[in-house]
C-alpha cells in the first residue's frame, strides 16, 4: 500500500487556535477514533481489532496501563487506544527503496509525525560506520553485527541496554536474563523518566512501590483527589472509574495547574446522556496550583488534618492504624507545628479558604483515594511531595482497606511488568540470587546506569553500544540537544521497533534497524501461536494474544530478537535454552515462576478468566515491607521553587493525538489546537505583565544555574488559564528546554515540570525554521 509522505510541521496558514474545551469524549471522542480506524485499515481490520481490544482472549491496548474491569463493555476501549491500534497496525509498510531514497542526514529535517507516518518497518536495515544510508540486511547478518560489537567491548558495562514499557512480560524476563549473562546491569528503561520517583518514594515509606489499590476501590470510594495529571488524554478510560465513583456518591477533587477537559465533564459515549444530554460533571473542586507547590498543599492539608485531631481528640486520626502499622507521627506533627501559611500561599497560588475546603472534604471522608501522574514525579522534590501523599493517607488509615489508598497511573502499557520481570538497574540481591539458582551462572550485582546516567555516560565515552527494545530515548528524554550528541558518539545503536521515530537517525558511527511484531499481530513459533502478559498499574498480570496477520512475513517477534541475539553474542557461554524460550513462550513463563515473587505457577494463572493479581502487602494486609516493618511517616523540608522577576515556570505535556513521543496529527483537540505544535500556553495576566501579546511568535529561553540559555525558536504565544507564573509547552518538543543535570533528588527522573523560562520576541534568523531546538548555548 503506498501513500503520500505528509508535510513534516505545518505552516502559519494552516495553524487555528480556537476556544479550549470544557467536557471530553463524547460523539466526537468516537468520531475522532473509528474514521482514522477505518479509513487507514480498512473495515475488517478494524472491527476485528477494537472487537477484540482490552478483552479476555484479545489484546491488550499499547497507549496506557489502565486495568480492565471484570466486566467489559462490547468497546472497552478509549480514543487513543484506537489511535495506538491504527498507529500500530496500519498495512503501510516502509518500502525498501526508501532507504537509498532518503539519507540520515536528511532525514533529521523531519518531525516525529512525519517519520511515523512512512509505515510499519518490515526488513532489518544497517548503516555502517562512515555512511549516511541505512541498506537492507539480513536478520543473520544484523545479528553478527551485535554480536561483534558487543564481543569486541573492553567491558560488558560499555554496553547498555534500554527497554520501553509496551515491552511483554516473557520479552522482558529474557531480555534482562541475556544483559545479565553478558554481564551487566545496565538496564535503563522509560521507568526513569516517569514514575521512577514513584517507586522511590513508595518502596521506601510502604515497602512496594506499585498501586495499593485494586480496580473496584474506584467505585467504592468517599473521596479521590486527582493530582498531576490529565486522564482525558493519557489514560482517558479512568474517566468511566470517576463516572462510576460518582455515581456511587464520591467527591472529586481535581490540582493541577491547567485545567483539564476531561476533568471538568464526561460525556461517556457508551451512555445515552454522554450522546444526547450533558454528561457527567467530574470535578467537585478544582485546585489551580502552581508548578512546584504540591508539597506545600499537602503539608497544609496535613497540618489541618492534624489540628482537627487536637481541637477534638480521638475522633480524626485512625489511631488503632497509627500505633499497629506506622512510624513516625511524633516527628511530623513537631515539624508541621510551625508550618507558615505565606510560604504555603507563595508556594501554591492558593489561599486558605480553598486548602481549607479539600482538609474538610479529606475529614470528612471515610475512604479516600489518592492518584497522580507525572505532574507530580517530574520535579526536584517529586519523592518527598509522593511520601506527603503517602502521609495524608496514613493518617485517617487509608490503605489496605476497600475504596482507599496511593494509585500512581502509569503511562505505558507495561513499564510496571517491566520492572517487576527484572527490567532495572538495581535489583535486589533476592531477584539476582533467585535468577543464580535458577540459571547457574554468575549474575553481576553492580549496580548499572538509568536513562540520565546512560546519556552521561556515552558523553564520557562510556558506553559505546546502545541497544534498545522500543522507545524513542533521543526524544523522550530531557536537554535533547546534549542527549542527541551523546548518542552520535557511540560506536553503534541498535533498535528493535515497528515504526520509525527520531532514535533511527540520530545513531552511533553505525546503527541497526530491527523491526518487529506488534501487540496486534499474530506471533507464529514453532509450538504455535503465542501469547504473551503485561501487568497494569494497579497489579493484574493477564494475557495478550495478536489478532491480526503480521503485516509482512519478515518480522520477527520481540521474544525471538532477544534470543537470537543472545544465542549470537553468548554461544555456549552460559547454558539457556534461547532457541526454547523462542519456540514455545511457556518455557519463559516456567523460569518467571521460580524467579519472580508472586508469580509461583504462572502458566496456570495466566490461562484463568482475567488472569490474576500480583501480591501487594500494603494492600492485602496492611503488611509493609519496609526497613522498620512498618509504614513510614517521614518529615520533608518545604522547598519552594523560585520564580524569578521576568520568568516563567514552564511544564511540558502531552497534545492529546499523541502517545509518548508517537505523535498521531498536529491537532489538540481539548486545548483548541489545530495543525501545530510550536505553541507556548501562557495565563492571559501573564502576557500582559511581560508586555507579550496572545498570537505573538517568541523564543522561550531555559535558565539553569550558570549554564548557557537553551532556547527553542519561534513559537507561538496561546492565551490559556494555566496558573499565575506558569506555562505549558508540548512534549517531546519542549525537551531541549530542561537540562540534563535538573533531575528529581533520590530518584534521577528529569525535572520537566518547572523549567525557568524567559519569553522574548522571536529573532528572524535565516534558516531556522519554527521549533527549532537551539539547544546549549545559542
Amino acid at each position: 500500500m503506498t501513500m503520500k509522505p505528509p508535510m513534516s510541521g505545518s505552516t502559519d496558514n494552516e495553524f487555528e487556535v480556537s476556544k479550549k474545551k470544557n467536557w471530553a469524549a463524547g460523539v466526537p471522542g468516537v468520531v475522532h477514533s473509528m474514521q482514522p480506524a477505518i479509513t487507514q485499515m480498512g473495515f475488517p481490520r478494524t472491527l476485528k481489532l477494537m472487537a477484540t481490544l482490552n478483552q479476555k482472549g484479545g489484546f491488550d491496548c499499547m497507549s496506557c496501563a489502565w486495568p480492565d474491569p471484570d466486566h467489559r463493555k462490547l468497546a472497552e476501549f478509549c480514543e487513543n487506544g484506537a489511535k495506538a491500534v491504527t498507529w500500530e497496525a496500519t498495512p503501510v509498510t516502509v518500502p525498501q527503496s526508501f532507504w537509498a531514497e532518503n539519507s540520515v542526514t536528511s532525514l533529521l529535517d523531519k518531525d516525529e509525525y512525519w517519520l511515523g507516518m512512512q509505515g510499519r518497518l518490515v526488513e532489518p536495515v544497517y548503516k555502517p560506520a562512515g555512511e549516511d544510508h541505512y541498506r537492507p540486511v539480513s536478520w543473520d547478518e544484523a545479528f553478527e553485527i551485535v554480536s561483534e560489537s558487543l564481543n569486541s567491548l573492553a567491558s560488558p558495562d560499555e554496553a547498555a541496554f534500554y527497554t520501553s514499557g509496551r515491552t511483554s512480560n516473557e520479552a522482558a524476563f529474557v531480555y534482562g536474563l541475556f544483559v545479565r549473562a553478558f554481564g551487566t546491569n545496565n538496564l535503563p528503561d522509560c521507568s526513569n523518566m516517569c514514575h521512577e520517583s514513584t517507586g522511590t518514594a513508595m518502596g521506601e515509606t510502604l515497602g512496594v512501590g506499585k498501586s495499593t489499590i485494586a480496580y473496584s476501590d474506584f467505585e467504592k470510594a468517599d473521596l479521590i483527589i486527582v493530582m498531576g495529571q490529565n486522564p482525558g488524554t493519557n489514560h482517558p478510560r479512568m474517566l468511566t472509574a470517576l463516572e462510576d465513583a460518582k455515581a456511587n456518591g464520591c467527591s472529586i477533587v481535581v490540582v493541577n495547574p491547567m485545567p483539564e477537559a476531561g476533568l471538568q465533564r464526561y460525556k461517556n459515549p457508551q451512555k445515552v446522556k454522554g450522546i444526547i444530554g450533558k454528561g457527567t460533571p467530574l470535578a467537585d473542586q478544582f485546585l489551580q496550583v502552581r508548578l512546584g507547590g504540591d508539597m506545600a498543599l499537602l503539608h497544609a492539608v496535613t497540618r489541618r488534618v492534624l489540628d482537627a485531631e487536637d481541637r477534638n481528640p480521638g475522633t480524626v486520626l485512625d489511631h488503632e492504624f497509627l500505633e499497629k502499622h506506622t512510624e513516625g507521627l511524633a516527628e511530623l506533627r513537631a515539624h508541621l507545628a510551625d508550618l507558615d501559611e505565606t510560604a504555603v500561599r507563595d508556594a501554591t497560588g492558593l489561599d486558605s479558604a480553598e486548602i481549607d475546603e479539600l482538609a474538610a472534604r479529606y475529614i470528612a471522608a471515610d475512604r479516600v483515594i489518592i492518584t497522580w501522574a507525572m505532574g507530580i514525579t517530574q520535579h526536584t522534590k517529586a519523592v518527598a511531595t509522593i511520601k506527603e501523599i503517602v502521609n495524608l493517607l496514613l493518617l485517617r488509615g487509608n490503605i489496605g482497606k476497600p475504596g482507599a489508598g496511593a494509585c500512581p497511573i502509569r503511562g505505558h502499557s507495561n513499564v510496571q511488568g517491566d520492572r517487576t520481570m527484572g527490567i532495572w538497574e538495581k535489583m535486589p540481591e533476592s531477584f539476582f540470587s533467585a535468577l543464580e539458582n535458577e540459571f547457574s551462572f554468575p549474575v553481576p550485582r553492580k549496580h548499572g546506569v538509568d536513562s540520565l546516567m546512560g546519556i552521561e555516560a556515552m558523553q564520557r565515552g562510556e558506553i559505546k553500544v546502545w541497544f534498545a527494545v522500543g522507545g524513542n530515548l533521543v526524544a523522550a528524554i530531557s536537554d535533547t540537544a546534549a542527549a542527541e550528541a551523546a548518542m552520535r558518539g557511540t560506536q553503534l545503536t541498535v533498535q528493535v521497533s515497528t515504526k520509525l521515530n527520531r532514535s533511527h537517525v540520530v545513531t552511533g558511527d553505525a546503527a541497526l534497524i530491527l523491526p518487529t511484531l506488534g501487540r496486534t499481530e499474530i506471533d507464529r513459533q514453532d509450538s504455535g501461536d503465542q501469547f504473551v502478559t503485561v501487568e497494569d498499574t494497579v497489579c493484574a498480570v493477564h494475557a495478550s494474544y495478536g489478532k491480526v496477520e503480521p503485516v509482512a512475513p519478515n518480522i520477527l517477534s520481540e521474544v525471538a530478537i532477544v534470543s537470537r541475539v543472545a544465542r549470537a553474542v553468548l554461544g555456549d557461554r552460559v547454558d539457556v535454552d534461547w532457541e526454547g524460550f523462542e519456540a514455545n513462550y511457556d518455557t519463559i513463563r516456567e523460569h518467571i515462576s521460580r524467579v519472580v515473587p508472586g508469580c509461583e505457577d504462572y502458566n496456570r494463572k495466566v490461562r484463568q478468566d482475567g488472569g490474576f493479581i500480583l501480591p501487594n502487602g500494603p494492600r492485602d494486609s496492611r503488611t509493609f515491607n519496609t526497613s522498620t516493618g512498618k509504614a513510614m511517616i517521614t518529615v520533608n523540608e518545604l522547598v519552594h521553587v523560585e520564580r524569578p522577576k521576568g520568568r516563567l515556570l514552564l511544564q511540558t505535556l502531552r497534545s492529546h493525538d499523541q502517545f509518548n513521543t508517537t505523535i498521531y496529527s498536529l491537532n489538540d483537540r481539548y486545548r483548541g489546537i489545530k495543525q501545530g505544535r510550536n505553541v507556548v500556553f501562557v495565563s492571559p495576566l501573564d502576557i500582559e505583565e511581560l508586555g507579550l501579546h496572545d498570537g505573538q511568535s517568541v523564543d522561550i529561553y531555559s535558565e539553569w544555574r550558570d549554564e548557557p540559555d537553551r532556547v527553542l525558536r519561534k513559537f507561538r504565544v496561546v492565551s490559556y488559564p494555566t496558573a499565575r507564573g506558569c506555562a505549558a509547552a508540548y512534549f517531546p518538543e519542549a525537551n531541549v528546554l530542561v537540562p540534563l543535570a535538573s533531575a528529581s533528588e533520590a530518584s534521577n527522573t528529569p525535572v520537566s515540570k518547572a523549567v525557568v523560562v524567559r519569553l522574548e520576541p522571536a529573532e528572524v534568523r535565516e534558516g531556522t525554521p519554527a521549533g527549532a531546538p537551539v539547544g546549549t548555548g545559542a
